[in-house]
Protein backbone atom coordinates (compact mmCIF):
# COMPACT_ATOMS: atom_id res chain seq x y z
CA UNK A 1 0.00 0.00 0.00
CA UNK A 2 1.62 3.25 -1.17
CA UNK A 3 1.77 5.91 1.56
CA UNK A 4 1.11 8.84 -0.78
CA UNK A 5 -2.04 7.27 -2.18
CA UNK A 6 -3.22 6.64 1.39
CA UNK A 7 -2.61 10.29 2.29
CA UNK A 8 -4.63 11.45 -0.74
CA UNK A 9 -7.48 9.05 0.03
CA UNK A 10 -7.71 10.32 3.60
CA UNK A 11 -7.71 13.92 2.37
CA UNK A 12 -10.68 13.17 0.11
CA UNK A 13 -12.49 11.28 2.88
CA UNK A 14 -11.82 13.97 5.52
CA UNK A 15 -12.89 16.90 3.35
CA UNK A 16 -15.99 15.31 1.87
CA UNK A 17 -15.03 15.06 -1.78
CA UNK A 18 -12.41 15.54 -4.46
CA UNK A 19 -13.15 19.22 -5.14
CA UNK A 20 -12.96 20.32 -1.52
CA UNK A 21 -9.87 18.20 -0.87
CA UNK A 22 -8.24 19.75 -3.92
CA UNK A 23 -8.90 23.29 -2.66
CA UNK A 24 -7.59 22.49 0.81
CA UNK A 25 -4.49 20.52 -0.16
CA UNK A 26 -3.60 22.38 -3.33
CA UNK A 27 -3.38 19.10 -5.25
CA UNK A 28 -5.18 18.81 -8.61
CA UNK A 29 -8.54 17.09 -8.48
CA UNK A 30 -7.48 14.73 -11.27
CA UNK A 31 -4.41 13.68 -9.28
CA UNK A 32 -6.49 12.90 -6.20
CA UNK A 33 -8.95 10.88 -8.27
CA UNK A 34 -6.14 8.93 -9.92
CA UNK A 35 -4.48 8.22 -6.56
CA UNK A 36 -7.70 6.91 -5.03
CA UNK A 37 -8.28 4.70 -8.07
CA UNK A 38 -4.75 3.33 -7.73
CA UNK A 39 -5.39 2.55 -4.07
CA UNK A 40 -8.64 0.76 -4.92
CA UNK A 41 -6.86 -1.28 -7.61
CA UNK A 42 -4.07 -2.30 -5.25
CA UNK A 43 -6.54 -3.37 -2.55
CA UNK A 44 -9.07 -4.92 -4.90
CA UNK A 45 -12.05 -3.11 -3.30
CA UNK A 46 -14.11 0.00 -3.96
CA UNK A 47 -13.50 2.72 -1.37
CA UNK A 48 -15.78 5.47 -2.68
CA UNK A 49 -19.27 5.22 -4.18
CA UNK A 50 -18.94 7.30 -7.31
CA UNK A 51 -21.97 8.97 -8.86
CA UNK A 52 -23.52 10.15 -5.60
CA UNK A 53 -24.07 13.91 -5.23
CA UNK A 54 -22.10 13.90 -2.00
CA UNK A 55 -19.11 11.75 -1.18
CA UNK A 56 -20.06 8.38 0.24
CA UNK A 57 -17.50 5.91 1.47
CA UNK A 58 -18.14 2.23 1.03
CA UNK A 59 -18.00 0.04 4.10
CA UNK A 60 -14.40 -0.81 3.23
CA UNK A 61 -13.57 2.85 2.60
CA UNK A 62 -14.99 3.96 5.94
CA UNK A 63 -13.04 1.26 7.75
CA UNK A 64 -9.81 2.19 5.99
CA UNK A 65 -10.29 5.90 6.74
CA UNK A 66 -11.05 5.26 10.41
CA UNK A 67 -8.05 3.00 10.92
CA UNK A 68 -5.44 4.96 8.96
CA UNK A 69 -6.18 8.66 9.57
CA UNK A 70 -4.84 8.51 13.14
CA UNK A 71 -1.90 6.46 11.89
CA UNK A 72 -0.92 9.20 9.45
CA UNK A 73 -1.09 11.78 12.27
CA UNK A 74 1.18 9.52 14.30
CA UNK A 75 3.67 9.36 11.43
CA UNK A 76 3.82 13.17 11.46
CA UNK A 77 4.40 13.07 15.23
CA UNK A 78 7.30 10.67 14.82
CA UNK A 79 8.81 12.77 12.03
CA UNK A 80 8.81 15.93 14.13
CA UNK A 81 10.12 14.07 17.19
CA UNK A 82 13.04 12.71 15.16
CA UNK A 83 13.80 16.17 13.80
CA UNK A 84 14.10 17.49 17.36
CA UNK A 85 14.52 21.16 18.13
CA UNK A 86 16.46 21.79 14.93
CA UNK A 87 13.36 21.30 12.82
CA UNK A 88 11.78 24.59 11.83
CA UNK A 89 8.04 24.90 11.07
CA UNK A 90 7.31 24.01 7.47
CA UNK A 91 4.44 23.09 5.17
CA UNK A 92 1.06 24.73 4.62
CA UNK A 93 -0.76 26.55 7.44
CA UNK A 94 -4.42 27.58 6.94
CA UNK A 95 -5.97 29.95 9.49
CA UNK A 96 -9.45 31.45 9.69
CA UNK A 97 -10.42 34.42 11.86
CA UNK A 98 -13.48 36.68 12.40
CA UNK A 99 -13.65 39.67 10.08
CA UNK A 100 -13.26 42.25 12.86
CA UNK A 101 -10.18 40.61 14.36
CA UNK A 102 -8.66 40.24 10.90
CA UNK A 103 -9.20 43.94 10.15
CA UNK A 104 -7.52 45.05 13.38
CA UNK A 105 -4.02 43.94 12.50
CA UNK A 106 -4.00 40.23 11.74
CA UNK A 107 -2.24 41.00 8.48
CA UNK A 108 0.71 42.46 10.40
CA UNK A 109 0.84 39.40 12.67
CA UNK A 110 0.77 37.18 9.60
CA UNK A 111 3.59 39.19 8.02
CA UNK A 112 5.77 38.70 11.11
CA UNK A 113 5.07 35.00 11.06
CA UNK A 114 5.93 34.73 7.37
CA UNK A 115 9.21 36.56 7.95
CA UNK A 116 10.13 34.33 10.90
CA UNK A 117 9.13 31.05 9.22
CA UNK A 118 9.73 31.31 5.47
CA UNK A 119 9.27 27.56 4.96
CA UNK A 120 5.59 27.80 5.95
CA UNK A 121 3.04 28.60 3.25
CA UNK A 122 0.65 30.72 5.32
CA UNK A 123 -2.94 31.32 4.21
CA UNK A 124 -5.30 33.45 6.33
CA UNK A 125 -8.99 34.00 5.58
CA UNK A 126 -11.66 36.03 7.38
CA UNK A 127 -15.16 34.74 8.01
CA UNK A 128 -17.78 35.24 10.71
CA UNK A 129 -19.60 31.96 10.16
CA UNK A 130 -18.83 28.88 12.23
CA UNK A 131 -15.79 27.04 10.89
CA UNK A 132 -15.15 23.36 11.57
CA UNK A 133 -11.40 22.87 11.09
CA UNK A 134 -11.78 19.22 10.18
CA UNK A 135 -14.51 19.78 7.59
CA UNK A 136 -13.17 23.04 6.14
CA UNK A 137 -9.52 22.08 6.17
CA UNK A 138 -8.13 24.70 8.56
CA UNK A 139 -5.26 24.07 10.94
CA UNK A 140 -6.30 26.88 13.30
CA UNK A 141 -9.41 29.01 13.78
CA UNK A 142 -9.72 32.16 15.89
CA UNK A 143 -13.09 32.79 17.51
CA UNK A 144 -14.56 35.06 20.18
CA UNK A 145 -16.53 33.40 22.98
CA UNK A 146 -16.68 29.94 21.37
CA UNK A 147 -19.46 27.69 22.57
CA UNK A 148 -18.47 25.86 25.78
CA UNK A 149 -19.80 22.70 24.17
CA UNK A 150 -17.28 22.84 21.34
CA UNK A 151 -15.11 19.77 20.97
CA UNK A 152 -12.18 21.83 19.71
CA UNK A 153 -9.05 22.27 21.80
CA UNK A 154 -7.28 25.59 22.10
CA UNK A 155 -5.98 28.51 24.09
CA UNK A 156 -7.50 31.82 25.15
CA UNK A 157 -5.03 34.55 24.20
CA UNK A 158 -7.13 37.73 24.52
CA UNK A 159 -9.74 39.09 26.94
CA UNK A 160 -11.79 42.25 26.48
CA UNK A 161 -14.80 44.00 28.01
CA UNK A 162 -18.15 44.38 26.30
CA UNK A 163 -19.60 47.85 26.82
CA UNK A 164 -22.59 49.84 25.60
CA UNK A 165 -21.71 52.98 23.64
CA UNK A 166 -23.75 55.58 21.80
CA UNK A 167 -23.34 58.85 19.93
CA UNK A 168 -23.74 61.91 22.20
CA UNK A 169 -26.98 62.73 20.39
CA UNK A 170 -28.62 59.55 21.73
CA UNK A 171 -30.42 60.20 25.02
CA UNK A 172 -29.65 57.68 27.72
CA UNK A 173 -32.61 56.82 29.98
CA UNK A 174 -32.08 57.99 33.54
CA UNK A 175 -34.11 55.15 35.04
CA UNK A 176 -35.69 51.83 34.12
CA UNK A 177 -39.15 53.35 34.47
CA UNK A 178 -38.72 55.58 31.43
CA UNK A 179 -41.04 54.27 28.73
CA UNK A 180 -38.95 54.95 25.62
CA UNK A 181 -36.78 52.06 24.52
CA UNK A 182 -33.26 52.80 23.36
CA UNK A 183 -32.64 52.53 19.60
CA UNK A 184 -30.12 49.75 19.12
CA UNK A 185 -27.74 48.69 16.38
CA UNK A 186 -27.02 44.97 16.51
CA UNK A 187 -25.53 42.13 14.59
CA UNK A 188 -27.77 40.08 12.33
CA UNK A 189 -29.72 37.50 14.31
CA UNK A 190 -30.35 39.63 17.40
CA UNK A 191 -33.94 39.64 18.78
CA UNK A 192 -36.36 42.44 17.93
CA UNK A 193 -36.12 43.85 21.43
CA UNK A 194 -33.93 42.98 24.37
CA UNK A 195 -32.95 44.17 27.82
CA UNK A 196 -29.32 45.04 28.37
CA UNK A 197 -27.96 44.89 31.92
CA UNK A 198 -25.18 47.41 32.32
CA UNK A 199 -23.08 48.46 35.30
CA UNK A 200 -21.67 51.97 35.70
CA UNK A 201 -20.52 53.96 38.73
CA UNK A 202 -21.23 51.03 41.00
CA UNK A 203 -24.88 50.61 40.03
CA UNK A 204 -26.72 48.30 37.67
CA UNK A 205 -29.28 49.50 35.15
CA UNK A 206 -31.57 47.65 32.76
CA UNK A 207 -31.84 49.23 29.31
CA UNK A 208 -34.82 48.28 27.17
CA UNK A 209 -34.02 48.41 23.46
CA UNK A 210 -35.63 48.22 20.06
CA UNK A 211 -33.50 47.30 17.07
CA UNK A 212 -33.34 49.94 14.36
CA UNK A 213 -30.52 48.43 12.33
CA UNK A 214 -29.04 44.96 11.89
CA UNK A 215 -25.63 44.55 10.31
CA UNK A 216 -23.50 41.53 9.52
CA UNK A 217 -20.18 42.72 10.94
CA UNK A 218 -18.98 44.59 14.02
CA UNK A 219 -17.06 47.00 11.79
CA UNK A 220 -20.34 48.12 10.20
CA UNK A 221 -21.97 48.39 13.63
CA UNK A 222 -19.09 50.65 14.68
CA UNK A 223 -19.60 52.95 11.68
CA UNK A 224 -23.36 53.13 12.23
CA UNK A 225 -23.02 54.00 15.92
CA UNK A 226 -20.51 56.74 15.11
CA UNK A 227 -23.10 58.13 12.69
CA UNK A 228 -25.73 58.29 15.44
CA UNK A 229 -27.93 55.37 14.41
CA UNK A 230 -28.30 54.03 17.94
CA UNK A 231 -26.56 52.41 20.90
CA UNK A 232 -24.62 49.16 20.60
CA UNK A 233 -22.69 46.61 22.60
CA UNK A 234 -19.06 46.69 21.44
CA UNK A 235 -15.58 45.61 22.59
CA UNK A 236 -14.00 48.31 24.74
CA UNK A 237 -10.69 48.10 22.90
CA UNK A 238 -12.43 48.89 19.61
CA UNK A 239 -14.20 52.04 20.79
CA UNK A 240 -12.01 53.40 23.60
CA UNK A 241 -10.33 55.94 21.33
CA UNK A 242 -13.78 57.19 20.25
CA UNK A 243 -14.84 57.48 23.90
CA UNK A 244 -11.65 59.36 24.80
CA UNK A 245 -12.20 61.76 21.90
CA UNK A 246 -15.86 62.35 22.79
CA UNK A 247 -17.19 60.82 19.58
CA UNK A 248 -19.01 58.17 21.62
CA UNK A 249 -20.27 57.97 25.19
CA UNK A 250 -19.55 54.99 27.42
CA UNK A 251 -22.82 53.96 29.08
CA UNK A 252 -21.28 51.12 31.08
CA UNK A 253 -20.08 47.53 31.04
CA UNK A 254 -22.46 44.78 29.96
CA UNK A 255 -22.95 42.69 33.10
CA UNK A 256 -21.67 39.13 32.79
CA UNK A 257 -20.67 39.52 29.14
CA UNK A 258 -16.91 39.55 28.81
CA UNK A 259 -15.10 38.68 25.59
CA UNK A 260 -12.60 35.83 25.28
CA UNK A 261 -10.78 35.24 22.02
CA UNK A 262 -9.48 31.70 21.46
CA UNK A 263 -7.13 30.00 19.04
CA UNK A 264 -8.80 26.65 18.35
CA UNK A 265 -7.63 23.48 16.63
CA UNK A 266 -8.94 19.92 16.24
CA UNK A 267 -8.66 17.86 19.45
CA UNK A 268 -6.72 14.63 19.89
CA UNK A 269 -4.24 15.69 17.23
CA UNK A 270 -0.59 16.51 17.45
CA UNK A 271 -0.16 20.29 17.62
CA UNK A 272 2.43 20.89 14.93
CA UNK A 273 5.28 23.35 15.23
CA UNK A 274 3.71 25.66 12.66
CA UNK A 275 0.49 25.93 14.71
CA UNK A 276 2.34 26.29 18.01
CA UNK A 277 4.51 29.03 16.53
CA UNK A 278 1.48 31.05 15.43
CA UNK A 279 -0.19 30.71 18.83
CA UNK A 280 3.06 31.85 20.44
CA UNK A 281 3.09 35.01 18.31
CA UNK A 282 -0.51 35.71 19.36
CA UNK A 283 0.30 35.35 23.07
CA UNK A 284 3.37 37.55 22.69
CA UNK A 285 1.29 40.23 20.96
CA UNK A 286 -1.44 40.19 23.61
CA UNK A 287 0.63 39.88 26.79
CA UNK A 288 -1.41 38.45 29.67
CA UNK A 289 -4.43 38.52 27.37
CA UNK A 290 -4.53 42.33 27.34
CA UNK A 291 -6.27 44.09 24.41
CA UNK A 292 -3.52 46.73 24.63
CA UNK A 293 -1.80 44.53 22.05
CA UNK A 294 -4.01 46.10 19.39
CA UNK A 295 -2.27 49.46 19.84
CA UNK A 296 1.01 48.36 18.30
CA UNK A 297 -0.88 46.85 15.37
CA UNK A 298 -2.53 50.14 14.43
CA UNK A 299 -0.77 52.27 11.85
CA UNK A 300 -0.48 55.92 12.79
CA UNK A 301 -1.56 58.54 10.26
CA UNK A 302 2.04 59.73 9.99
CA UNK A 303 3.17 56.19 9.21
CA UNK A 304 0.58 55.86 6.46
CA UNK A 305 1.35 59.29 5.04
CA UNK A 306 5.10 58.75 4.86
CA UNK A 307 4.89 55.28 3.36
CA UNK A 308 6.28 54.66 -0.09
CA UNK A 309 3.92 53.15 -2.60
CA UNK A 310 5.63 50.39 -4.52
CA UNK A 311 4.36 49.82 -8.04
CA UNK A 312 4.66 46.55 -9.83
Amino acid sequence: MDLETLVDFNAVASHGGFSHASRVTGRPKATLSRRVRQLEDSLGVHLIERGARTLRLTEEGAALHEQTSSLLDRIDDIKEALMGDVGLPHGRLRINAPVLFAQRGLGRIAARYAAAYPNVQLEVTADDRFIDPLVDGYDLVIRANPSPTTELAGRCFLRDQLIVVAHPSIVRPESESEAAAVPAVTLVGAPESAAWNITADGRTQILHTHVVLRLSSMAMVHDAVLDGAGAAMMPRSLVQADVDAGRLLDWGNVAGRGIEVWALYPPHRHVSRKVSAFIRILTEQFVDGSPDGFRSLQRAASELGSGTVRRT
